[in-house]
């Protein structure tokens, strides 16, 4: 399962070009979007106290810091293209990886980024709010559901489709030229978020934020934190996908396990602070009632034409974190074709650029027909749960791996082994099952899209199968 991969500067396959800043600029890129500048509103109203927000932004960092350990040790040993698909493959078996892949291609990377997508222009909103007056509105009734659901076709759709075709075609070309973008995007919006808490801990906070209050949370303690932890580690998603591209990354033994620690450290502490500072400049009221909490921070301290600036860099950012999703998909579905479990247009190489030209336009033909259909949201939501049990089944592997193939090389092995994958495991676990309560009839259908992959294995297995025969 090396393949071409593993062979830098072979002509026919993906090439090594990717150096220790682009990669730790993937990571950082992949999970700094659009989140952190609007969820913290969601979680006040859920929780209703700053401490409890900071908590759960503490407590989704300790979980994703543990699995960035893991995926570092599984990067370093098998640098390869396709991240969880080969871990899953070789630490569980074929069909777990086949199955992890089969969802990723299918809908989870095509959902996150129609979801980036709609969340860059949520914020471009904040700039020229006629974009999301909806031009046509529709109503659904759907199984399972007491309420028709409502679809609204706003100028905002074919702009985000706009926005993710710019990002296939510029992961159309070399991985060379994509990584220096990427380093190029990430730089932007660190500097974004950097400037924001300097400007933020220059200014007074006002006696106000020291009085104000909101009404209880509905739910209990317990309850309110599992649920505002639901944004918290989909802000935090993206942690994994740097073994995506193993293949393509110099050094890989060093460069993918300090990139993954690095980068994910780096988001953490970004994300403590700016959290921090919203409720040191507003109330947590008018924090829980902004739909733009970041860009009416930034307004308090610079004024509206400040506001609009910074936000046209929140922008950049979501639109840099949208490039770094497209970075990393595409290797999953031509890791499987490449290995005759996917359809075989997602193996093509592009000859001059040596990018996985069929791989990518696929994920960008799906994500923008999720994005103009306005479903994208319950669409992702259905596979939420399931992204976390794969992780879990991830951590499951890498101990698996430890008992089954000792002798495979670890260039980096990671700390605090065999609790470390077993609190990540955990706790993913534990991730999947409070989504599933959360939203148990979207899971279940998620679930069924994930099995829907199986047929698919068994026919691409025998195809398999009757062709080594014939050999």
């Amino acid at each position: 399962m090396n393949g071409k991969t593993a062979k830098d500067g072979n002509s026919a396959g993906l090439i090594r070009g990717l150096s220790l800043l682009a990669a730790t600029a993937i990571v950082v890129g992949a999970m700094i979007g659009q989140a952190v500048f609007l969820v913290a509103s969601d979680m006040s109203r859920e929780v209703g106290s700053l401490t409890k927000v900071l908590v759960a932004w503490a407590i989704g960092g300790a979980v994703v810091l543990a699995g960035a350990l893991c995926y570092g040790e599984l990067g370093a040993a098998m640098p390869e293209a396709g991240g969880d698909y080969i871990y899953l493959s070789r630490g569980l078996s074929p069909i777990c990886g086949f199955l992890y892949g089969w969802t990723s291609a299918m809908i989870m990377r095509p959902g996150a980024a129609a979801i980036v997508a709609a969340g860059l222009l949520r914020l471009v909103a904040f700039l020229s709010p006629s974009v999301t007056t909806p031009i046509v509105t529709w109503e659904l009734r759907l199984p399972f559901e007491s309420q028709p659901y409502e679809f609204s076709f706003t100028a905002a759709q074919p702009l985000a489709a706009a926005a993710i075709a710019v990002v296939t075609g510029l992961n159309y070309f070399g991985v060379r030229t994509v990584g220096r973008v990427q380093v190029f995007l990430t730089s932007l919006k660190v500097g974004t978020v950097a400037a924001l808490l300097v400007l933020g801990l220059a200014a007074k906070s006002p006696s106000a934020a020291q009085q104000a209050f909101i009404p209880s949370p509905a739910h209990g303690p317990l309850v309110a934190l599992l649920t505002a932890l639901v944004p918290v580690m989909a802000a935090y998603n993206g942690f994994q996908y740097l073994g995506s591209v193993g293949g393509e990354i110099l050094n890989p033994g060093k460069s993918i396990p300090r990139a993954a620690v690095l980068g994910t450290s780096l988001v953490i502490a970004l994300y403590m602070l700016i959290n921090w500072l919203y409720f040191h400049l507003l109330t947590i009221s008018q924090v829980a009632q902004s739909r733009h909490v970041a860009s009416d921070a930034v307004a308090l301290l610079v004024g509206d034409t400040g506001a609009k600036w910074f936000t046209t860099a929140m922008i950049v950012s979501a639109f840099g974190s949208l490039h770094a999703g497209f970075l990393t998909g595409p290797r999953v579905p031509y890791a499987m074709a490449r290995d005759g479990k996917f359809f075989g247009f997602a193996k093509r190489i592009q000859p001059k650029f040596h990018t996985p030209s069929g791989a990518v336009v696929f994920q960008g033909c799906l994500a923008m027909l999720l994005v103009l259909t306005g479903t994208h949201q319950e669409l992702y939501s259905y596979t939420m749960f399931a992204t976390w049990m794969f992780l879990a089944m991830t951590a499951v592997a890498l101990i698996r791996l430890r008992a089954i193939r000792p002798a495979l090389p670890r260039p980096f092995r990671v700390w605090g082994y065999p609790w470390t994958p077993m609190a990540f495991g955990t706790a993913a676990c534990a991730i999947a099952v409070n989504l599933w309560l959360v939203s148990p009839v979207r899971s279940t259908i998620g679930l069924g899209i994930i099995l829907m992959g199986i047929p698919f294995f068994r026919r691409w297995r025998m195809t398999e199968s009757a062709i080594a025969t014939d050999q």
